[in-house]
Protein backbone atom coordinates (compact mmCIF):
# COMPACT_ATOMS: atom_id res chain seq x y z
CA UNK A 1 0.00 0.00 0.00
CA UNK A 2 1.34 3.16 -1.08
CA UNK A 3 1.71 6.19 1.78
CA UNK A 4 1.50 9.00 -0.67
CA UNK A 5 -2.11 9.98 -0.83
CA UNK A 6 -2.45 11.89 -4.12
CA UNK A 7 -5.20 14.23 -4.19
CA UNK A 8 -4.53 15.84 -7.96
CA UNK A 9 -1.92 14.87 -10.51
CA UNK A 10 -1.98 17.90 -12.81
CA UNK A 11 0.30 17.94 -15.99
CA UNK A 12 3.29 19.90 -14.92
CA UNK A 13 5.56 22.33 -17.46
CA UNK A 14 9.14 21.14 -17.36
CA UNK A 15 8.67 20.57 -13.55
CA UNK A 16 11.54 21.83 -11.05
CA UNK A 17 11.86 20.05 -7.32
CA UNK A 18 12.53 21.96 -4.28
CA UNK A 19 12.37 19.94 -1.17
CA UNK A 20 13.17 21.26 2.50
CA UNK A 21 12.55 19.44 6.10
CA UNK A 22 12.35 21.38 9.44
CA UNK A 23 14.08 19.08 11.75
CA UNK A 24 17.52 17.94 12.73
CA UNK A 25 19.03 20.08 8.67
CA UNK A 26 16.98 23.08 9.11
CA UNK A 27 18.93 25.72 11.26
CA UNK A 28 17.32 28.73 12.31
CA UNK A 29 14.46 27.39 10.61
CA UNK A 30 15.95 28.65 7.34
CA UNK A 31 15.09 25.95 4.98
CA UNK A 32 11.51 25.70 5.79
CA UNK A 33 11.03 29.25 5.67
CA UNK A 34 12.85 29.22 2.04
CA UNK A 35 10.31 26.99 1.08
CA UNK A 36 7.41 28.54 3.02
CA UNK A 37 8.25 31.91 1.28
CA UNK A 38 8.29 30.13 -2.19
CA UNK A 39 4.61 28.89 -1.93
CA UNK A 40 3.60 32.37 -0.65
CA UNK A 41 4.91 33.80 -3.73
CA UNK A 42 2.44 32.58 -5.95
CA UNK A 43 -0.72 30.24 -5.76
CA UNK A 44 0.12 26.95 -4.42
CA UNK A 45 -1.70 23.69 -5.17
CA UNK A 46 -1.82 20.72 -3.03
CA UNK A 47 -0.94 17.38 -5.05
CA UNK A 48 -0.57 14.98 -2.43
CA UNK A 49 0.49 14.10 1.07
CA UNK A 50 2.36 11.10 2.89
CA UNK A 51 0.30 9.26 5.76
CA UNK A 52 1.66 9.97 8.89
CA UNK A 53 1.34 6.76 10.36
CA UNK A 54 4.41 4.76 9.08
CA UNK A 55 6.96 7.69 9.29
CA UNK A 56 6.31 9.47 12.51
CA UNK A 57 6.44 9.58 16.60
CA UNK A 58 4.01 11.03 17.87
CA UNK A 59 5.63 11.70 21.17
CA UNK A 60 8.29 13.32 19.28
CA UNK A 61 6.46 15.06 16.68
CA UNK A 62 2.76 15.41 17.99
CA UNK A 63 -0.36 16.67 16.30
CA UNK A 64 -1.66 19.56 16.84
CA UNK A 65 -5.42 20.91 18.11
CA UNK A 66 -6.49 23.92 16.57
CA UNK A 67 -10.03 25.73 16.49
CA UNK A 68 -12.05 26.47 12.92
CA UNK A 69 -13.79 29.60 13.18
CA UNK A 70 -17.03 27.80 14.17
CA UNK A 71 -14.82 26.97 17.16
CA UNK A 72 -14.71 23.10 16.06
CA UNK A 73 -11.76 21.49 17.84
CA UNK A 74 -9.31 19.80 14.26
CA UNK A 75 -6.42 17.86 14.06
CA UNK A 76 -3.32 18.48 12.34
CA UNK A 77 -1.19 15.67 11.95
CA UNK A 78 2.78 15.98 10.74
CA UNK A 79 3.52 14.95 7.64
CA UNK A 80 5.20 16.11 4.14
CA UNK A 81 3.03 17.58 1.31
CA UNK A 82 3.62 17.70 -2.16
CA UNK A 83 2.39 21.34 -3.23
CA UNK A 84 3.04 22.99 -7.17
CA UNK A 85 3.21 26.41 -7.93
CA UNK A 86 2.80 27.22 -11.58
CA UNK A 87 5.15 30.30 -12.26
CA UNK A 88 5.72 31.93 -15.91
CA UNK A 89 9.26 30.05 -16.62
CA UNK A 90 8.20 26.65 -15.29
CA UNK A 91 6.35 24.56 -12.74
CA UNK A 92 7.57 24.13 -9.93
CA UNK A 93 7.05 20.96 -7.32
CA UNK A 94 7.51 22.04 -3.36
CA UNK A 95 8.37 18.86 -1.06
CA UNK A 96 8.15 19.93 2.44
CA UNK A 97 7.38 18.96 6.05
CA UNK A 98 9.01 17.58 8.99
CA UNK A 99 11.60 15.04 9.17
CA UNK A 100 10.75 11.63 9.71
CA UNK A 101 11.20 9.76 12.44
CA UNK A 102 11.29 6.27 10.73
CA UNK A 103 11.15 4.04 7.68
CA UNK A 104 13.47 6.14 5.69
CA UNK A 105 14.08 3.78 2.81
CA UNK A 106 10.53 3.04 2.15
CA UNK A 107 9.47 6.95 2.95
CA UNK A 108 12.37 8.30 0.28
CA UNK A 109 11.67 5.08 -2.39
CA UNK A 110 8.19 6.19 -2.58
CA UNK A 111 9.14 9.96 -2.63
CA UNK A 112 11.68 9.39 -5.65
CA UNK A 113 8.77 7.41 -7.29
CA UNK A 114 6.56 9.91 -7.08
CA UNK A 115 8.84 12.80 -8.72
CA UNK A 116 9.27 10.41 -10.94
CA UNK A 117 6.02 10.02 -12.37
CA UNK A 118 5.27 13.54 -12.15
CA UNK A 119 8.00 14.47 -14.38
CA UNK A 120 10.82 16.18 -12.54
CA UNK A 121 14.08 16.03 -14.29
CA UNK A 122 16.16 18.37 -11.54
CA UNK A 123 15.85 18.38 -7.83
CA UNK A 124 16.97 21.14 -5.53
CA UNK A 125 17.05 20.24 -1.98
CA UNK A 126 17.56 22.96 0.65
CA UNK A 127 19.10 22.54 4.06
CA UNK A 128 20.76 24.99 6.71
CA UNK A 129 23.87 24.16 8.94
CA UNK A 130 24.94 25.87 12.45
CA UNK A 131 28.58 27.50 11.65
CA UNK A 132 30.84 29.73 13.08
CA UNK A 133 29.85 32.81 10.95
CA UNK A 134 28.74 36.45 11.92
CA UNK A 135 25.68 37.93 11.15
CA UNK A 136 27.11 40.92 9.49
CA UNK A 137 28.83 39.34 6.23
CA UNK A 138 27.02 37.49 3.49
CA UNK A 139 25.35 34.15 4.73
CA UNK A 140 27.81 31.62 3.38
CA UNK A 141 26.14 29.03 1.42
CA UNK A 142 27.67 25.25 0.84
CA UNK A 143 26.49 23.29 -2.12
CA UNK A 144 27.08 20.06 -3.93
CA UNK A 145 25.49 18.68 -7.31
CA UNK A 146 25.50 15.63 -9.48
CA UNK A 147 25.81 18.02 -12.29
CA UNK A 148 29.52 18.30 -13.62
CA UNK A 149 30.64 22.14 -13.31
CA UNK A 150 27.41 23.14 -11.22
CA UNK A 151 28.92 24.13 -8.37
CA UNK A 152 32.18 26.36 -10.33
CA UNK A 153 29.47 27.84 -12.53
CA UNK A 154 27.51 29.14 -9.44
CA UNK A 155 29.98 30.25 -6.90
CA UNK A 156 29.24 27.59 -3.96
CA UNK A 157 31.80 26.26 -1.50
CA UNK A 158 32.22 22.58 -2.43
CA UNK A 159 30.69 20.80 0.79
CA UNK A 160 33.32 17.81 2.17
CA UNK A 161 31.29 16.96 4.56
CA UNK A 162 31.57 12.81 6.05
CA UNK A 163 29.25 11.39 8.76
CA UNK A 164 25.75 11.32 10.00
CA UNK A 165 23.07 12.08 7.54
CA UNK A 166 19.51 13.76 7.49
CA UNK A 167 16.46 12.93 5.34
CA UNK A 168 18.14 15.60 3.22
CA UNK A 169 20.92 13.61 2.31
CA UNK A 170 19.26 10.56 1.83
CA UNK A 171 16.82 12.06 -0.52
CA UNK A 172 19.47 13.65 -2.75
CA UNK A 173 21.10 10.01 -2.64
CA UNK A 174 18.05 8.62 -4.06
CA UNK A 175 16.92 11.46 -6.98
CA UNK A 176 20.42 11.38 -8.02
CA UNK A 177 20.40 7.23 -8.46
CA UNK A 178 16.93 7.67 -10.40
CA UNK A 179 19.13 9.90 -12.81
CA UNK A 180 17.02 12.88 -11.32
CA UNK A 181 19.86 16.00 -11.64
CA UNK A 182 19.76 17.29 -8.03
CA UNK A 183 21.68 20.05 -5.85
CA UNK A 184 21.50 20.19 -2.56
CA UNK A 185 22.08 24.01 -0.94
CA UNK A 186 22.77 24.70 2.60
CA UNK A 187 23.32 27.93 4.45
CA UNK A 188 25.33 28.73 7.46
CA UNK A 189 23.53 30.03 10.17
CA UNK A 190 25.44 32.13 13.48
CA UNK A 191 25.41 29.45 16.15
CA UNK A 192 24.46 32.08 18.62
CA UNK A 193 20.90 32.74 16.38
CA UNK A 194 20.72 29.19 15.59
CA UNK A 195 17.32 28.64 18.51
CA UNK A 196 15.02 31.09 16.32
CA UNK A 197 13.88 31.97 12.76
CA UNK A 198 16.90 33.54 10.98
CA UNK A 199 15.45 35.08 7.74
CA UNK A 200 19.36 35.84 5.75
CA UNK A 201 19.54 32.11 5.76
CA UNK A 202 15.85 31.82 4.13
CA UNK A 203 16.81 34.74 1.95
CA UNK A 204 20.45 33.31 1.46
CA UNK A 205 19.54 29.98 0.29
CA UNK A 206 16.29 31.31 -2.19
CA UNK A 207 18.80 33.87 -3.88
CA UNK A 208 21.14 30.52 -4.98
CA UNK A 209 18.13 28.53 -6.01
CA UNK A 210 17.20 31.77 -8.15
CA UNK A 211 20.33 31.88 -10.03
CA UNK A 212 21.17 28.31 -10.51
CA UNK A 213 17.11 27.84 -11.66
CA UNK A 214 16.47 31.21 -13.16
CA UNK A 215 13.00 31.55 -11.62
CA UNK A 216 11.39 34.72 -11.24
CA UNK A 217 10.98 35.32 -7.41
CA UNK A 218 10.21 38.68 -5.99
CA UNK A 219 12.20 38.55 -2.32
CA UNK A 220 11.27 41.94 -1.46
CA UNK A 221 9.32 41.14 1.57
CA UNK A 222 12.15 38.28 2.64
CA UNK A 223 14.57 40.86 2.10
CA UNK A 224 12.66 43.48 4.31
CA UNK A 225 12.90 40.77 7.12
CA UNK A 226 16.44 39.85 6.85
CA UNK A 227 17.25 43.73 6.91
CA UNK A 228 15.36 44.11 9.85
CA UNK A 229 15.96 41.08 11.81
CA UNK A 230 19.89 42.51 11.07
CA UNK A 231 18.97 45.71 12.78
CA UNK A 232 17.49 44.01 15.26
CA UNK A 233 20.85 42.15 16.62
CA UNK A 234 23.05 45.29 15.85
CA UNK A 235 20.84 46.99 18.21
CA UNK A 236 21.21 44.37 20.77
CA UNK A 237 25.09 44.34 20.50
CA UNK A 238 25.58 47.51 20.90
CA UNK A 239 24.37 46.71 24.64
CA UNK A 240 26.57 43.87 25.06
CA UNK A 241 30.13 44.62 25.31
CA UNK A 242 31.07 41.05 25.31
CA UNK A 243 29.05 39.63 22.46
CA UNK A 244 29.80 42.29 20.08
CA UNK A 245 33.92 41.79 20.52
CA UNK A 246 32.73 38.04 19.76
CA UNK A 247 31.19 38.82 16.33
CA UNK A 248 34.28 41.20 15.79
CA UNK A 249 36.43 38.04 16.02
CA UNK A 250 34.22 35.31 13.88
CA UNK A 251 33.81 38.61 11.08
CA UNK A 252 38.10 38.42 11.26
CA UNK A 253 37.96 34.48 10.90
CA UNK A 254 35.77 34.11 8.41
CA UNK A 255 33.95 30.67 7.73
CA UNK A 256 34.40 28.21 9.46
CA UNK A 257 35.73 24.90 8.31
CA UNK A 258 32.30 23.01 9.05
CA UNK A 259 30.46 21.39 6.21
CA UNK A 260 26.60 20.61 6.88
CA UNK A 261 25.25 17.15 8.41
CA UNK A 262 24.28 16.51 4.90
Amino acid sequence: MNSLEWIVRPQLRDPIAVLAFSGWGDAGDSSSDAARYLLKGAEAETMGRFDSDPFFDFQVNRPVVSLDEDGVRQITWPTTELLVVKLPERDVVVVMGEEPNYNWKLFVGELSSALVELGVKAAITLGAFVGQVPHTLPVPVVGSSSSVGMIANHGLLPSRYEGPTGIVGVITQALANRQIETTSLWAAVPHYLSNQTYPPGAEALLRKLIEITGLDVDLGVLAARSAEFRQNIDAALDESDELADYVRQLEAEGLDSEDPGE
